[in-house]
């Protein structure tokens, strides 16, 4: 089986809530959307967002909170890791952690989204981010 994901949907409360801070907080237009769906063209991938209750029908579950995760945004400085977090927050997500240097190297800082879904805005010196927006993890030997 190929190793990729094609399409990460996330369930939101507030359509045009969640499509002005994707807009707004990230620079991200959408590829297509509706009024209860929009599709960002990725790099490699989509990102969707979708009505929480609609997206819960369509899976045939309840809706809920969701689980132990975040989604990561890397970025090609740490002045950049500061700056985004700061466009975020003015966008409407709200601070869960502070940018800092993790002992592993980099730097890092987490936000949510205005529905609580966790990003986590990095730069790692060792992970490159080419102009297409394609992050390359090094191979360990």
């Amino acid at each position: 089986m190929k190793q990729q994901i094609a399409l990460v949907t996330l369930g939101v409360a507030d359509m045009g809530r969640s499509k002005a801070f994707y807009r707004e907080g990230f620079g991200w237009q959408p590829a297509f959307e509706m009024d209860d769906v929009a599709f960002f063209q990725m790099n490699g991938f989509v990102f969707g967002i979708w009505g929480r209750d609609d997206l819960a029908q369509d899976m045939q579950r309840e809706a809920g909170g969701s689980g132990s995760f975040a989604l990561a945004h890397n970025v090609e400085s740490a002045e950049a890791v500061d700056a985004t977090i700061a466009r975020l927050v003015a966008a409407g997500a709200s601070l869960l952690r502070a940018a800092d240097s993790p002992t592993h190297g980099g730097y890092r800082g987490y936000v949510a989204d205005p529905d609580g879904h966790a990003w986590e805005i990095a730069w790692n010196p060792a992970w490159t981010v080419d102009n297409r927006g394609y992050v390359t993890v090094p191979t360990s030997s």
